[in-house]
């Protein structure tokens, strides 16, 4: 299983970007899909999930109202709409996938997912 990030750049302050999770490899049960971000220096951070199990979403308090995170079934893709971007967005962004379906507590955690992608990066420019 391969999760291959991709979409990240340079933008300005209150622009917009739309980063996508491609899935690929043999076929796996997932239960829910994430973005994390990280910047030097710092842990990873969950960002937002999409849980299989009917269509739910969570945020991070940071991203509420700006980010939203969609799945595309017929792609096998999830991507992560970001608006109103601040320049505290810049990070590199992770997905990630959970194939384990462990409970709530571990949406935002980062060893709720078993399965990363490489990471692709934003700078937002202020």
């Amino acid at each position: 299983v391969q999760l291959q990030a991709s979409g990240g750049g340079l933008v300005e302050a209150g622009g917009s970007l739309r980063l996508s999770c491609a899935v690929s490899g043999r076929a796996f049960k997932w239960h829910g899909m994430a973005w994390f971000r990280q910047v030097p220096g710092k842990e990873r951070e969950f960002v937002a999930t999409f849980r299989l199990t009917g269509g739910r979403t969570y945020y991070a308090e940071f991203v509420k109202d700006r980010f939203t995170i969609s799945r595309d079934s017929t792609k096998n893709t999830v991507a992560l709409q970001m608006n109103s971007l601040k320049p505290e967005d810049t990070a590199v962004y992770f997905c990630a996938a959970d194939s384990r379906g462990r409970g709530v507590y571990y949406y935002t955690q980062n060893s709720g997912y078993d399965y990363w992608g490489q990471g692709t990066e934003l700078t937002v420019s202020s």
